[in-house]
């Protein structure tokens, strides 16, 4: 099950997360407590592994019909879609459950099942629009605002910041991914932004949303002043990596497209949370 939803790909809005719990918990506002900690931890992994889980039964019998995805588990036969449903069942649940170690701040738990609808009905939007990837980033955009809004009970502009950083990187790498089924969603009428813009086009709009993260990760300190020089060192070298990205991946050369998504990707995201923790823990949080 662990493979079938790629819990590895965790670290990807994990580290927001905490790093948005880092930001929230910084001089001492709001006091640390290991159950929120653990909470949003619990929650991050339930939450993601429920939507994965919803991913692999709804799209099962498109996985079939496409090459490079017709020998996941549920395809291949390897996992019962009985035992998926059960295993995503048993994750919603764990979620819910969560949300009590916050009380007693009964946000998350108001928010739950709303938050569950929301990154799970992501699954089914390539069906009717290509801003699907958008929806996948406005999924991993709530990681940094709901963990501001488990610890502090409120809405502020810091989490939205971080939260729109994330949700255009998201949508960045996702439309460099989905370039490897352009031809495929195009033959079984689903929408992406490669199947309408084709893969050059798709790749320069993915350059402009990591554009626009950076853009707005440079603008995070002029809402949240605590954050310093380590932090935005800590973006240039973002943008960097970013822009290896963009050059490992060319129109007429995808191979090369899981070393951009997942290995470099997990770079930005884990790296991110260190030197934005490590600034503030030496300016005294």
């Amino acid at each position: 099950m662990l493979e079938l939803i790629r819990f590895s790909h965790t670290v990807f809005a994990l580290p927001f997360a905490l790093l948005a719990a880092v930001m929230a918990w910084h001089g001492g506002s709001v006091e640390f407590r290991g159950t929120d900690l653990l909470g949003i931890v619990l929650c991050m992994v339930f939450a993601r592994s429920t939507a994965m889980a919803v991913n692999r039964l709804v799209d099962r019998r498109l996985d079939a019909v496409n090459p490079r995805t017709a020998s996941r588990h549920l395809p291949a036969g390897l996992v019962s879609v009985a035992g998926v449903s059960l295993f995503a069942l048993a994750c919603a649940a764990g979620f819910v459950a969560s949300t009590l170690l916050f009380l007693p701040n009964r946000w998350p738990v108001y928010l739950s099942l709303p938050v569950l609808a929301f990154v799970c009905g992501y699954s089914l939007t390539k069906r009717f629009t290509m801003l699907a990837h958008f929806w996948l980033g406005a999924s991993l955009m709530l990681a940094p605002v709901a963990a501001w809004i488990a610890l502090r009970g409120e809405l502020a502009w810091p989490p939205v910041v971080l939260g729109g950083a994330v949700l255009l990187w998201v949508a960045g790498f996702d439309i460099i991914y989905a370039c490897q089924d352009a031809e495929t969603d195009r033959r079984l009428g689903l929408h992406s932004i490669p199947a309408r813009l084709g893969v050059a086009g798709a790749l320069r709009l993915a350059a402009l949303c990591h554009l626009g993260m950076i853009g707005l990760l440079f603008a995070l300190p002029a809402v949240y002043p605590p954050l310093g020089w380590l932090y935005t060192t800590g973006i240039v070298v973002v943008a960097a990596l970013l822009s290896y990205e963009h050059w490992l991946v060319r129109p007429d050369d995808l191979t090369r497209v899981n070393v951009a998504f997942f290995n470099i990707n997990a770079v930005v995201s884990i790296g991110l949370f260190v030197v934005g923790a490590a600034d503030l823990w030496l300016r005294g949080a």
